[in-house]
């Protein structure tokens, strides 16, 4: 079947075992939620609101994401209301990659629904047909001919790049998507007339302005009023993290073109993705996320090198880091990006926000129905399979949570983005690496503090190796948290952490585990202090074996049925 002349590539019966026995359902609350239902009229209003917000987000997003997006969706939407199974079933996995092609965590190659249309690494925030060497060349001759400023603008994070001649040309995003800002900006407006949080209100007023002006400072601001937000009783937020952009990092690929950016003192940040959630705020689940969070200015003065560079955290100034649980009634735009996984917290503003920059805080909100969203059945089976049976009993999906929260915090420590961005294409690698690897070798003070227990450590443990340590497949470099967890699985092993017993089961030696783990930590800071692409390309290789144990692992896992599709169920 064809759409705008366009073959599918699978046939009907594929997208429909696809969407149905390979797909996982991530079931986001409803109106009759009681924790919706708790909320005040002013609030179930403007939480309506801002839902129809997120969902013009989305828009953008597949926008920014690839040029056919649009017209693609809507002759699939057109295909399957008039009754066309093939269509309704290409619709299926078109929302669950939300576009016309990603990767889905366990192919090498990336899906891509249509004949002919490919996932570009630029996306469509540079033209379909540049590639990094043109760009670099580009970029160059526009420099030597004293262009300065354009380059600027162009390796900014908030810009569309199109061809301007021999030359590129960047476009503001409150320029180019400026009637979906304005009808988004309206939307946001709205929602905080009816919300009776002042805080929230602040904060929404705030994010509408930053849509319909083309100033950095905006979204600076919009950013520092987000942060702040510990008690409202609503979650929005609007995202602008930049993990898909494959152009913009190669500048530093390119000897010549990293010294004059650096002499012209321009920093090449990957384009922005623009997603959005809403939901509710679960005060119970909070509370638990906030006895974590005292404890980060403890743990900055214990990273490696921590006098050596500044720290994310602002150098142990006071803390400015707010936490929530949120309860998910929307997901849109990069969040609904399953292309491999999907995110079950988040910790913004990125380092290299202005926000952050200029001394303002961050803020994590963690994912309640995306981390309830498991298997337990074949959780239990791949434990006997694969596990030594004296570490089942540490095997607890409510740990791995307490590994994430760990995960948050651990973006907010270490070198700042200064020292991430100049590592160009592994950047993103190292510093979910370095998350995890925080969150894991830190595991052990909050023992000390009280606030988990010697029983709950080995938990977190068992459950992060087991459950993400235990790869599908071997992961390619567009997926940065899959790529870091083997480096982390390799490394133990390596280090006789991780081991087979003589039946072939894997073990783990818990008494040796953070001794190790710290070992690496430190080496990961090294790492990112290089400033050195080519010293992060050096230690991802070294890590990233695929060995036979890997295979093996990977090899049961497919057999016990892999979901590598997601499927967000919305009720609102």
């Amino acid at each position: 079947m064809q759409i705008n002349g366009y073959q599918i590539n699978y046939s009907e019966e594929e997208l429909r075992r696809k969407m149905t026995e390979e797909t996982l359902e991530i079931k986001l609350i409803s109106p009759q939620f009681e924790g919706y239902l708790n909320l005040s009229e002013g609030n179930r209003k403007a939480l309506r609101h801002l839902i129809t917000a997120a969902r013009m987000i989305n828009d953008v997003a597949l926008e920014q994401d690839h040029p056919l997006n649009l017209i693609q969706k809507k002759a699939l939407e057109e295909a399957a209301a008039s009754g066309n199974a093939h269509a309704t079933w290409a619709l299926e996995l078109f929302n669950s990659l939300n576009g016309v092609a990603g990767y889905n965590g366990v192919d090498k190659e990336p899906v891509e629904i249509f004949d002919g249309i490919h996932l570009l690494p630029g996306h469509n925030f540079y033209p379909a047909d540049l590639g990094a060497e043109e760009f670099q060349q580009i970029l160059l001759q526009m420099l030597k001919a004293g262009k300065t400023a354009e380059v600027r603008r162009i390796l900014s994070a908030r810009t569309m790049v199109r061809r301007h001649g021999d030359e590129l040309r960047a476009i503001d995003y409150t320029d180019y998507f400026a009637e979906q800002f304005s009808q988004i900006a309206n939307e946001l407006e709205v929602a905080a007339h009816y919300s009776d949080d002042e805080a929230l209100k602040d904060y929404l007023g705030w994010q509408a302005q930053a849509l319909l002006q083309n100033n950095p400072d905006m979204d600076m601001l919009a950013d520092k009023h987000w942060a702040v937000l510990q008690k409202t009783p609503l979650e929005f937020t609007l995202s602008r993290e930049n993990y898909d952009d494959e152009i913009t990092p190669s500048v530093y690929d390119n000897v010549e073109l990293k010294r004059l950016l650096e002499a012209s003192g321009i920093e090449a940040v990957s384009k922005d993705m623009l997603g959005a959630r809403a939901g509710v705020v679960n005060q119970d689940g909070t509370e638990l996320i906030l006895q974590f969070k005292k404890h980060i200015p403890a743990l900055a003065a214990k990273m490696p090198y921590a006098d050596s560079c500044r720290q994310s955290i602002l150098d142990g100034k006071e803390l400015k880091q707010t936490m929530v649980d949120a309860d998910l009634a929307d997901l849109e735009g990069d969040y609904a990006q399953c292309r491999g996984g999907i995110t079950t917290a988040q910790n913004l503003p990125n380092n290299d926000k202005l926000a952050v920059k200029t001394g303002g805080g961050r803020r994590n909100v963690y994912h309640r129905q995306v981390r309830m969203s498991v298997d337990k059945e074949k959780e239990r089976k791949l434990l006997d399979r694969l596990v030594d049976p004296a570490l089942h009993r540490f095997f607890d999906s409510e740990a791995d949570h307490l590994f994430v929260i760990g995960h948050e915090n651990g973006h907010s420590l270490g070198p700042d983005s200064s020292y991430q961005n100049a590592l160009g294409a592994y950047k993103h690698i190292i510093e979910e690496h370095k998350a995890d690897t925080i969150s894991l070798a830190f595991m052990p003070e909050y023992v000390k503090a009280g606030v988990i227990d010697n029983e709950t450590l080995n938990k977190v443990y068992v459950s992060y190796i087991c459950g993400r340590m235990f790869l599908i497949a071997r992961p390619h470099n567009m997926l940065p948290h899959r790529v870091a967890e083997l480096i982390q699985f390799n490394y133990l092993r390596e280090n006789g952490v991780i081991s087979e017993t003589s039946q072939g089961k894997i073990t783990v030696d818990l008494e040796r585990i953070g001794e190790v783990l710290n070992r690496l930590l430190e080496e990961t800071i090294r790492v990112q202090l290089s400033k050195s692409p080519q010293t992060a390309a050096a230690f991802v290789e070294k890590y990233t074996e695929w060995s036979s144990l890997s295979q093996k692992i990977a090899a049961v896992r497919q057999e016990l049925g892999v979901k590598p599709y997601k499927r967000i169920v919305r009720y609102f």
